[in-house]
């Protein structure tokens, strides 16, 4: 039995999208056949690799789909380093930023977030003050004694060395 090919073990599994055909005259009588479409992409999709990648000769097509999309991106190991402009601060410094990316669920913004330390930080006091947003809706104790805390410049500075927040000069500026 001859060995089915690649193209018509696809057309089994799944139909494919492209359908190339030709016609070939054989004698008097047309013929239809269907060319396969195959594309092969050939490029750098690695970044910045932590290794040197082997020269363009030694390296292999890999076939790529739907299916094992996830594991030939973690195979590749993609990384992206740069130094980056710092809009966290109002310095004119820059930042480092170094992602990695094992599967197409880290190219999600909250997934690019968690890489970078200060806007992970950022993201995490947010969400914190989500919470405490959630917890004072209805519960007029909680917003009232925190409308206190805030009023009272000790207990807004016995709460600031406890949580080893340091007042601006501003905000000592308001109380006074």
């Amino acid at each position: 039995m001859a060995k089915e090919s690649l193209q018509h073990k696809l057309d089994r599994v799944r139909s494919p999208r492209v359908h190339i055909t030709y016609d070939v005259e054989i004698g008097d009588a047309i013929e239809m056949k269907e060319i396969p479409f195959v594309v092969g992409v050939l490029g750098d999709f690695s970044g910045k690799p932590d290794e040197p990648l082997p020269k363009l000769k030694d390296r292999k097509l890999i076939e790529i789909d739907r299916d094992n999309f996830n594991n030939v991106l973690e195979g590749m190991k993609p990384r992206l380093a740069y130094k980056a402009d710092n809009k966290l601060t109002d310095e004119d410094t820059k930042m480092a930023v170094e992602l990695r990316f094992k599967s197409i669920d880290d190219f999600h913004p909250e997934r690019v977030a968690e890489q970078i330390t200060p806007v992970r930080k950022l993201v995490e006091a947010r969400q914190k003050l989500s919470d405490l947003l959630s917890k004072l809706d209805g519960n007029d104790k909680l917003d009232e004694l925190l409308q206190d805390v805030i009023a009272s410049t000790d207990s807004l500075q016995k709460l600031g060395e406890e949580t080893g927040v340091e007042l601006s000069g501003d905000e000592k500026g308001k109380e006074e």
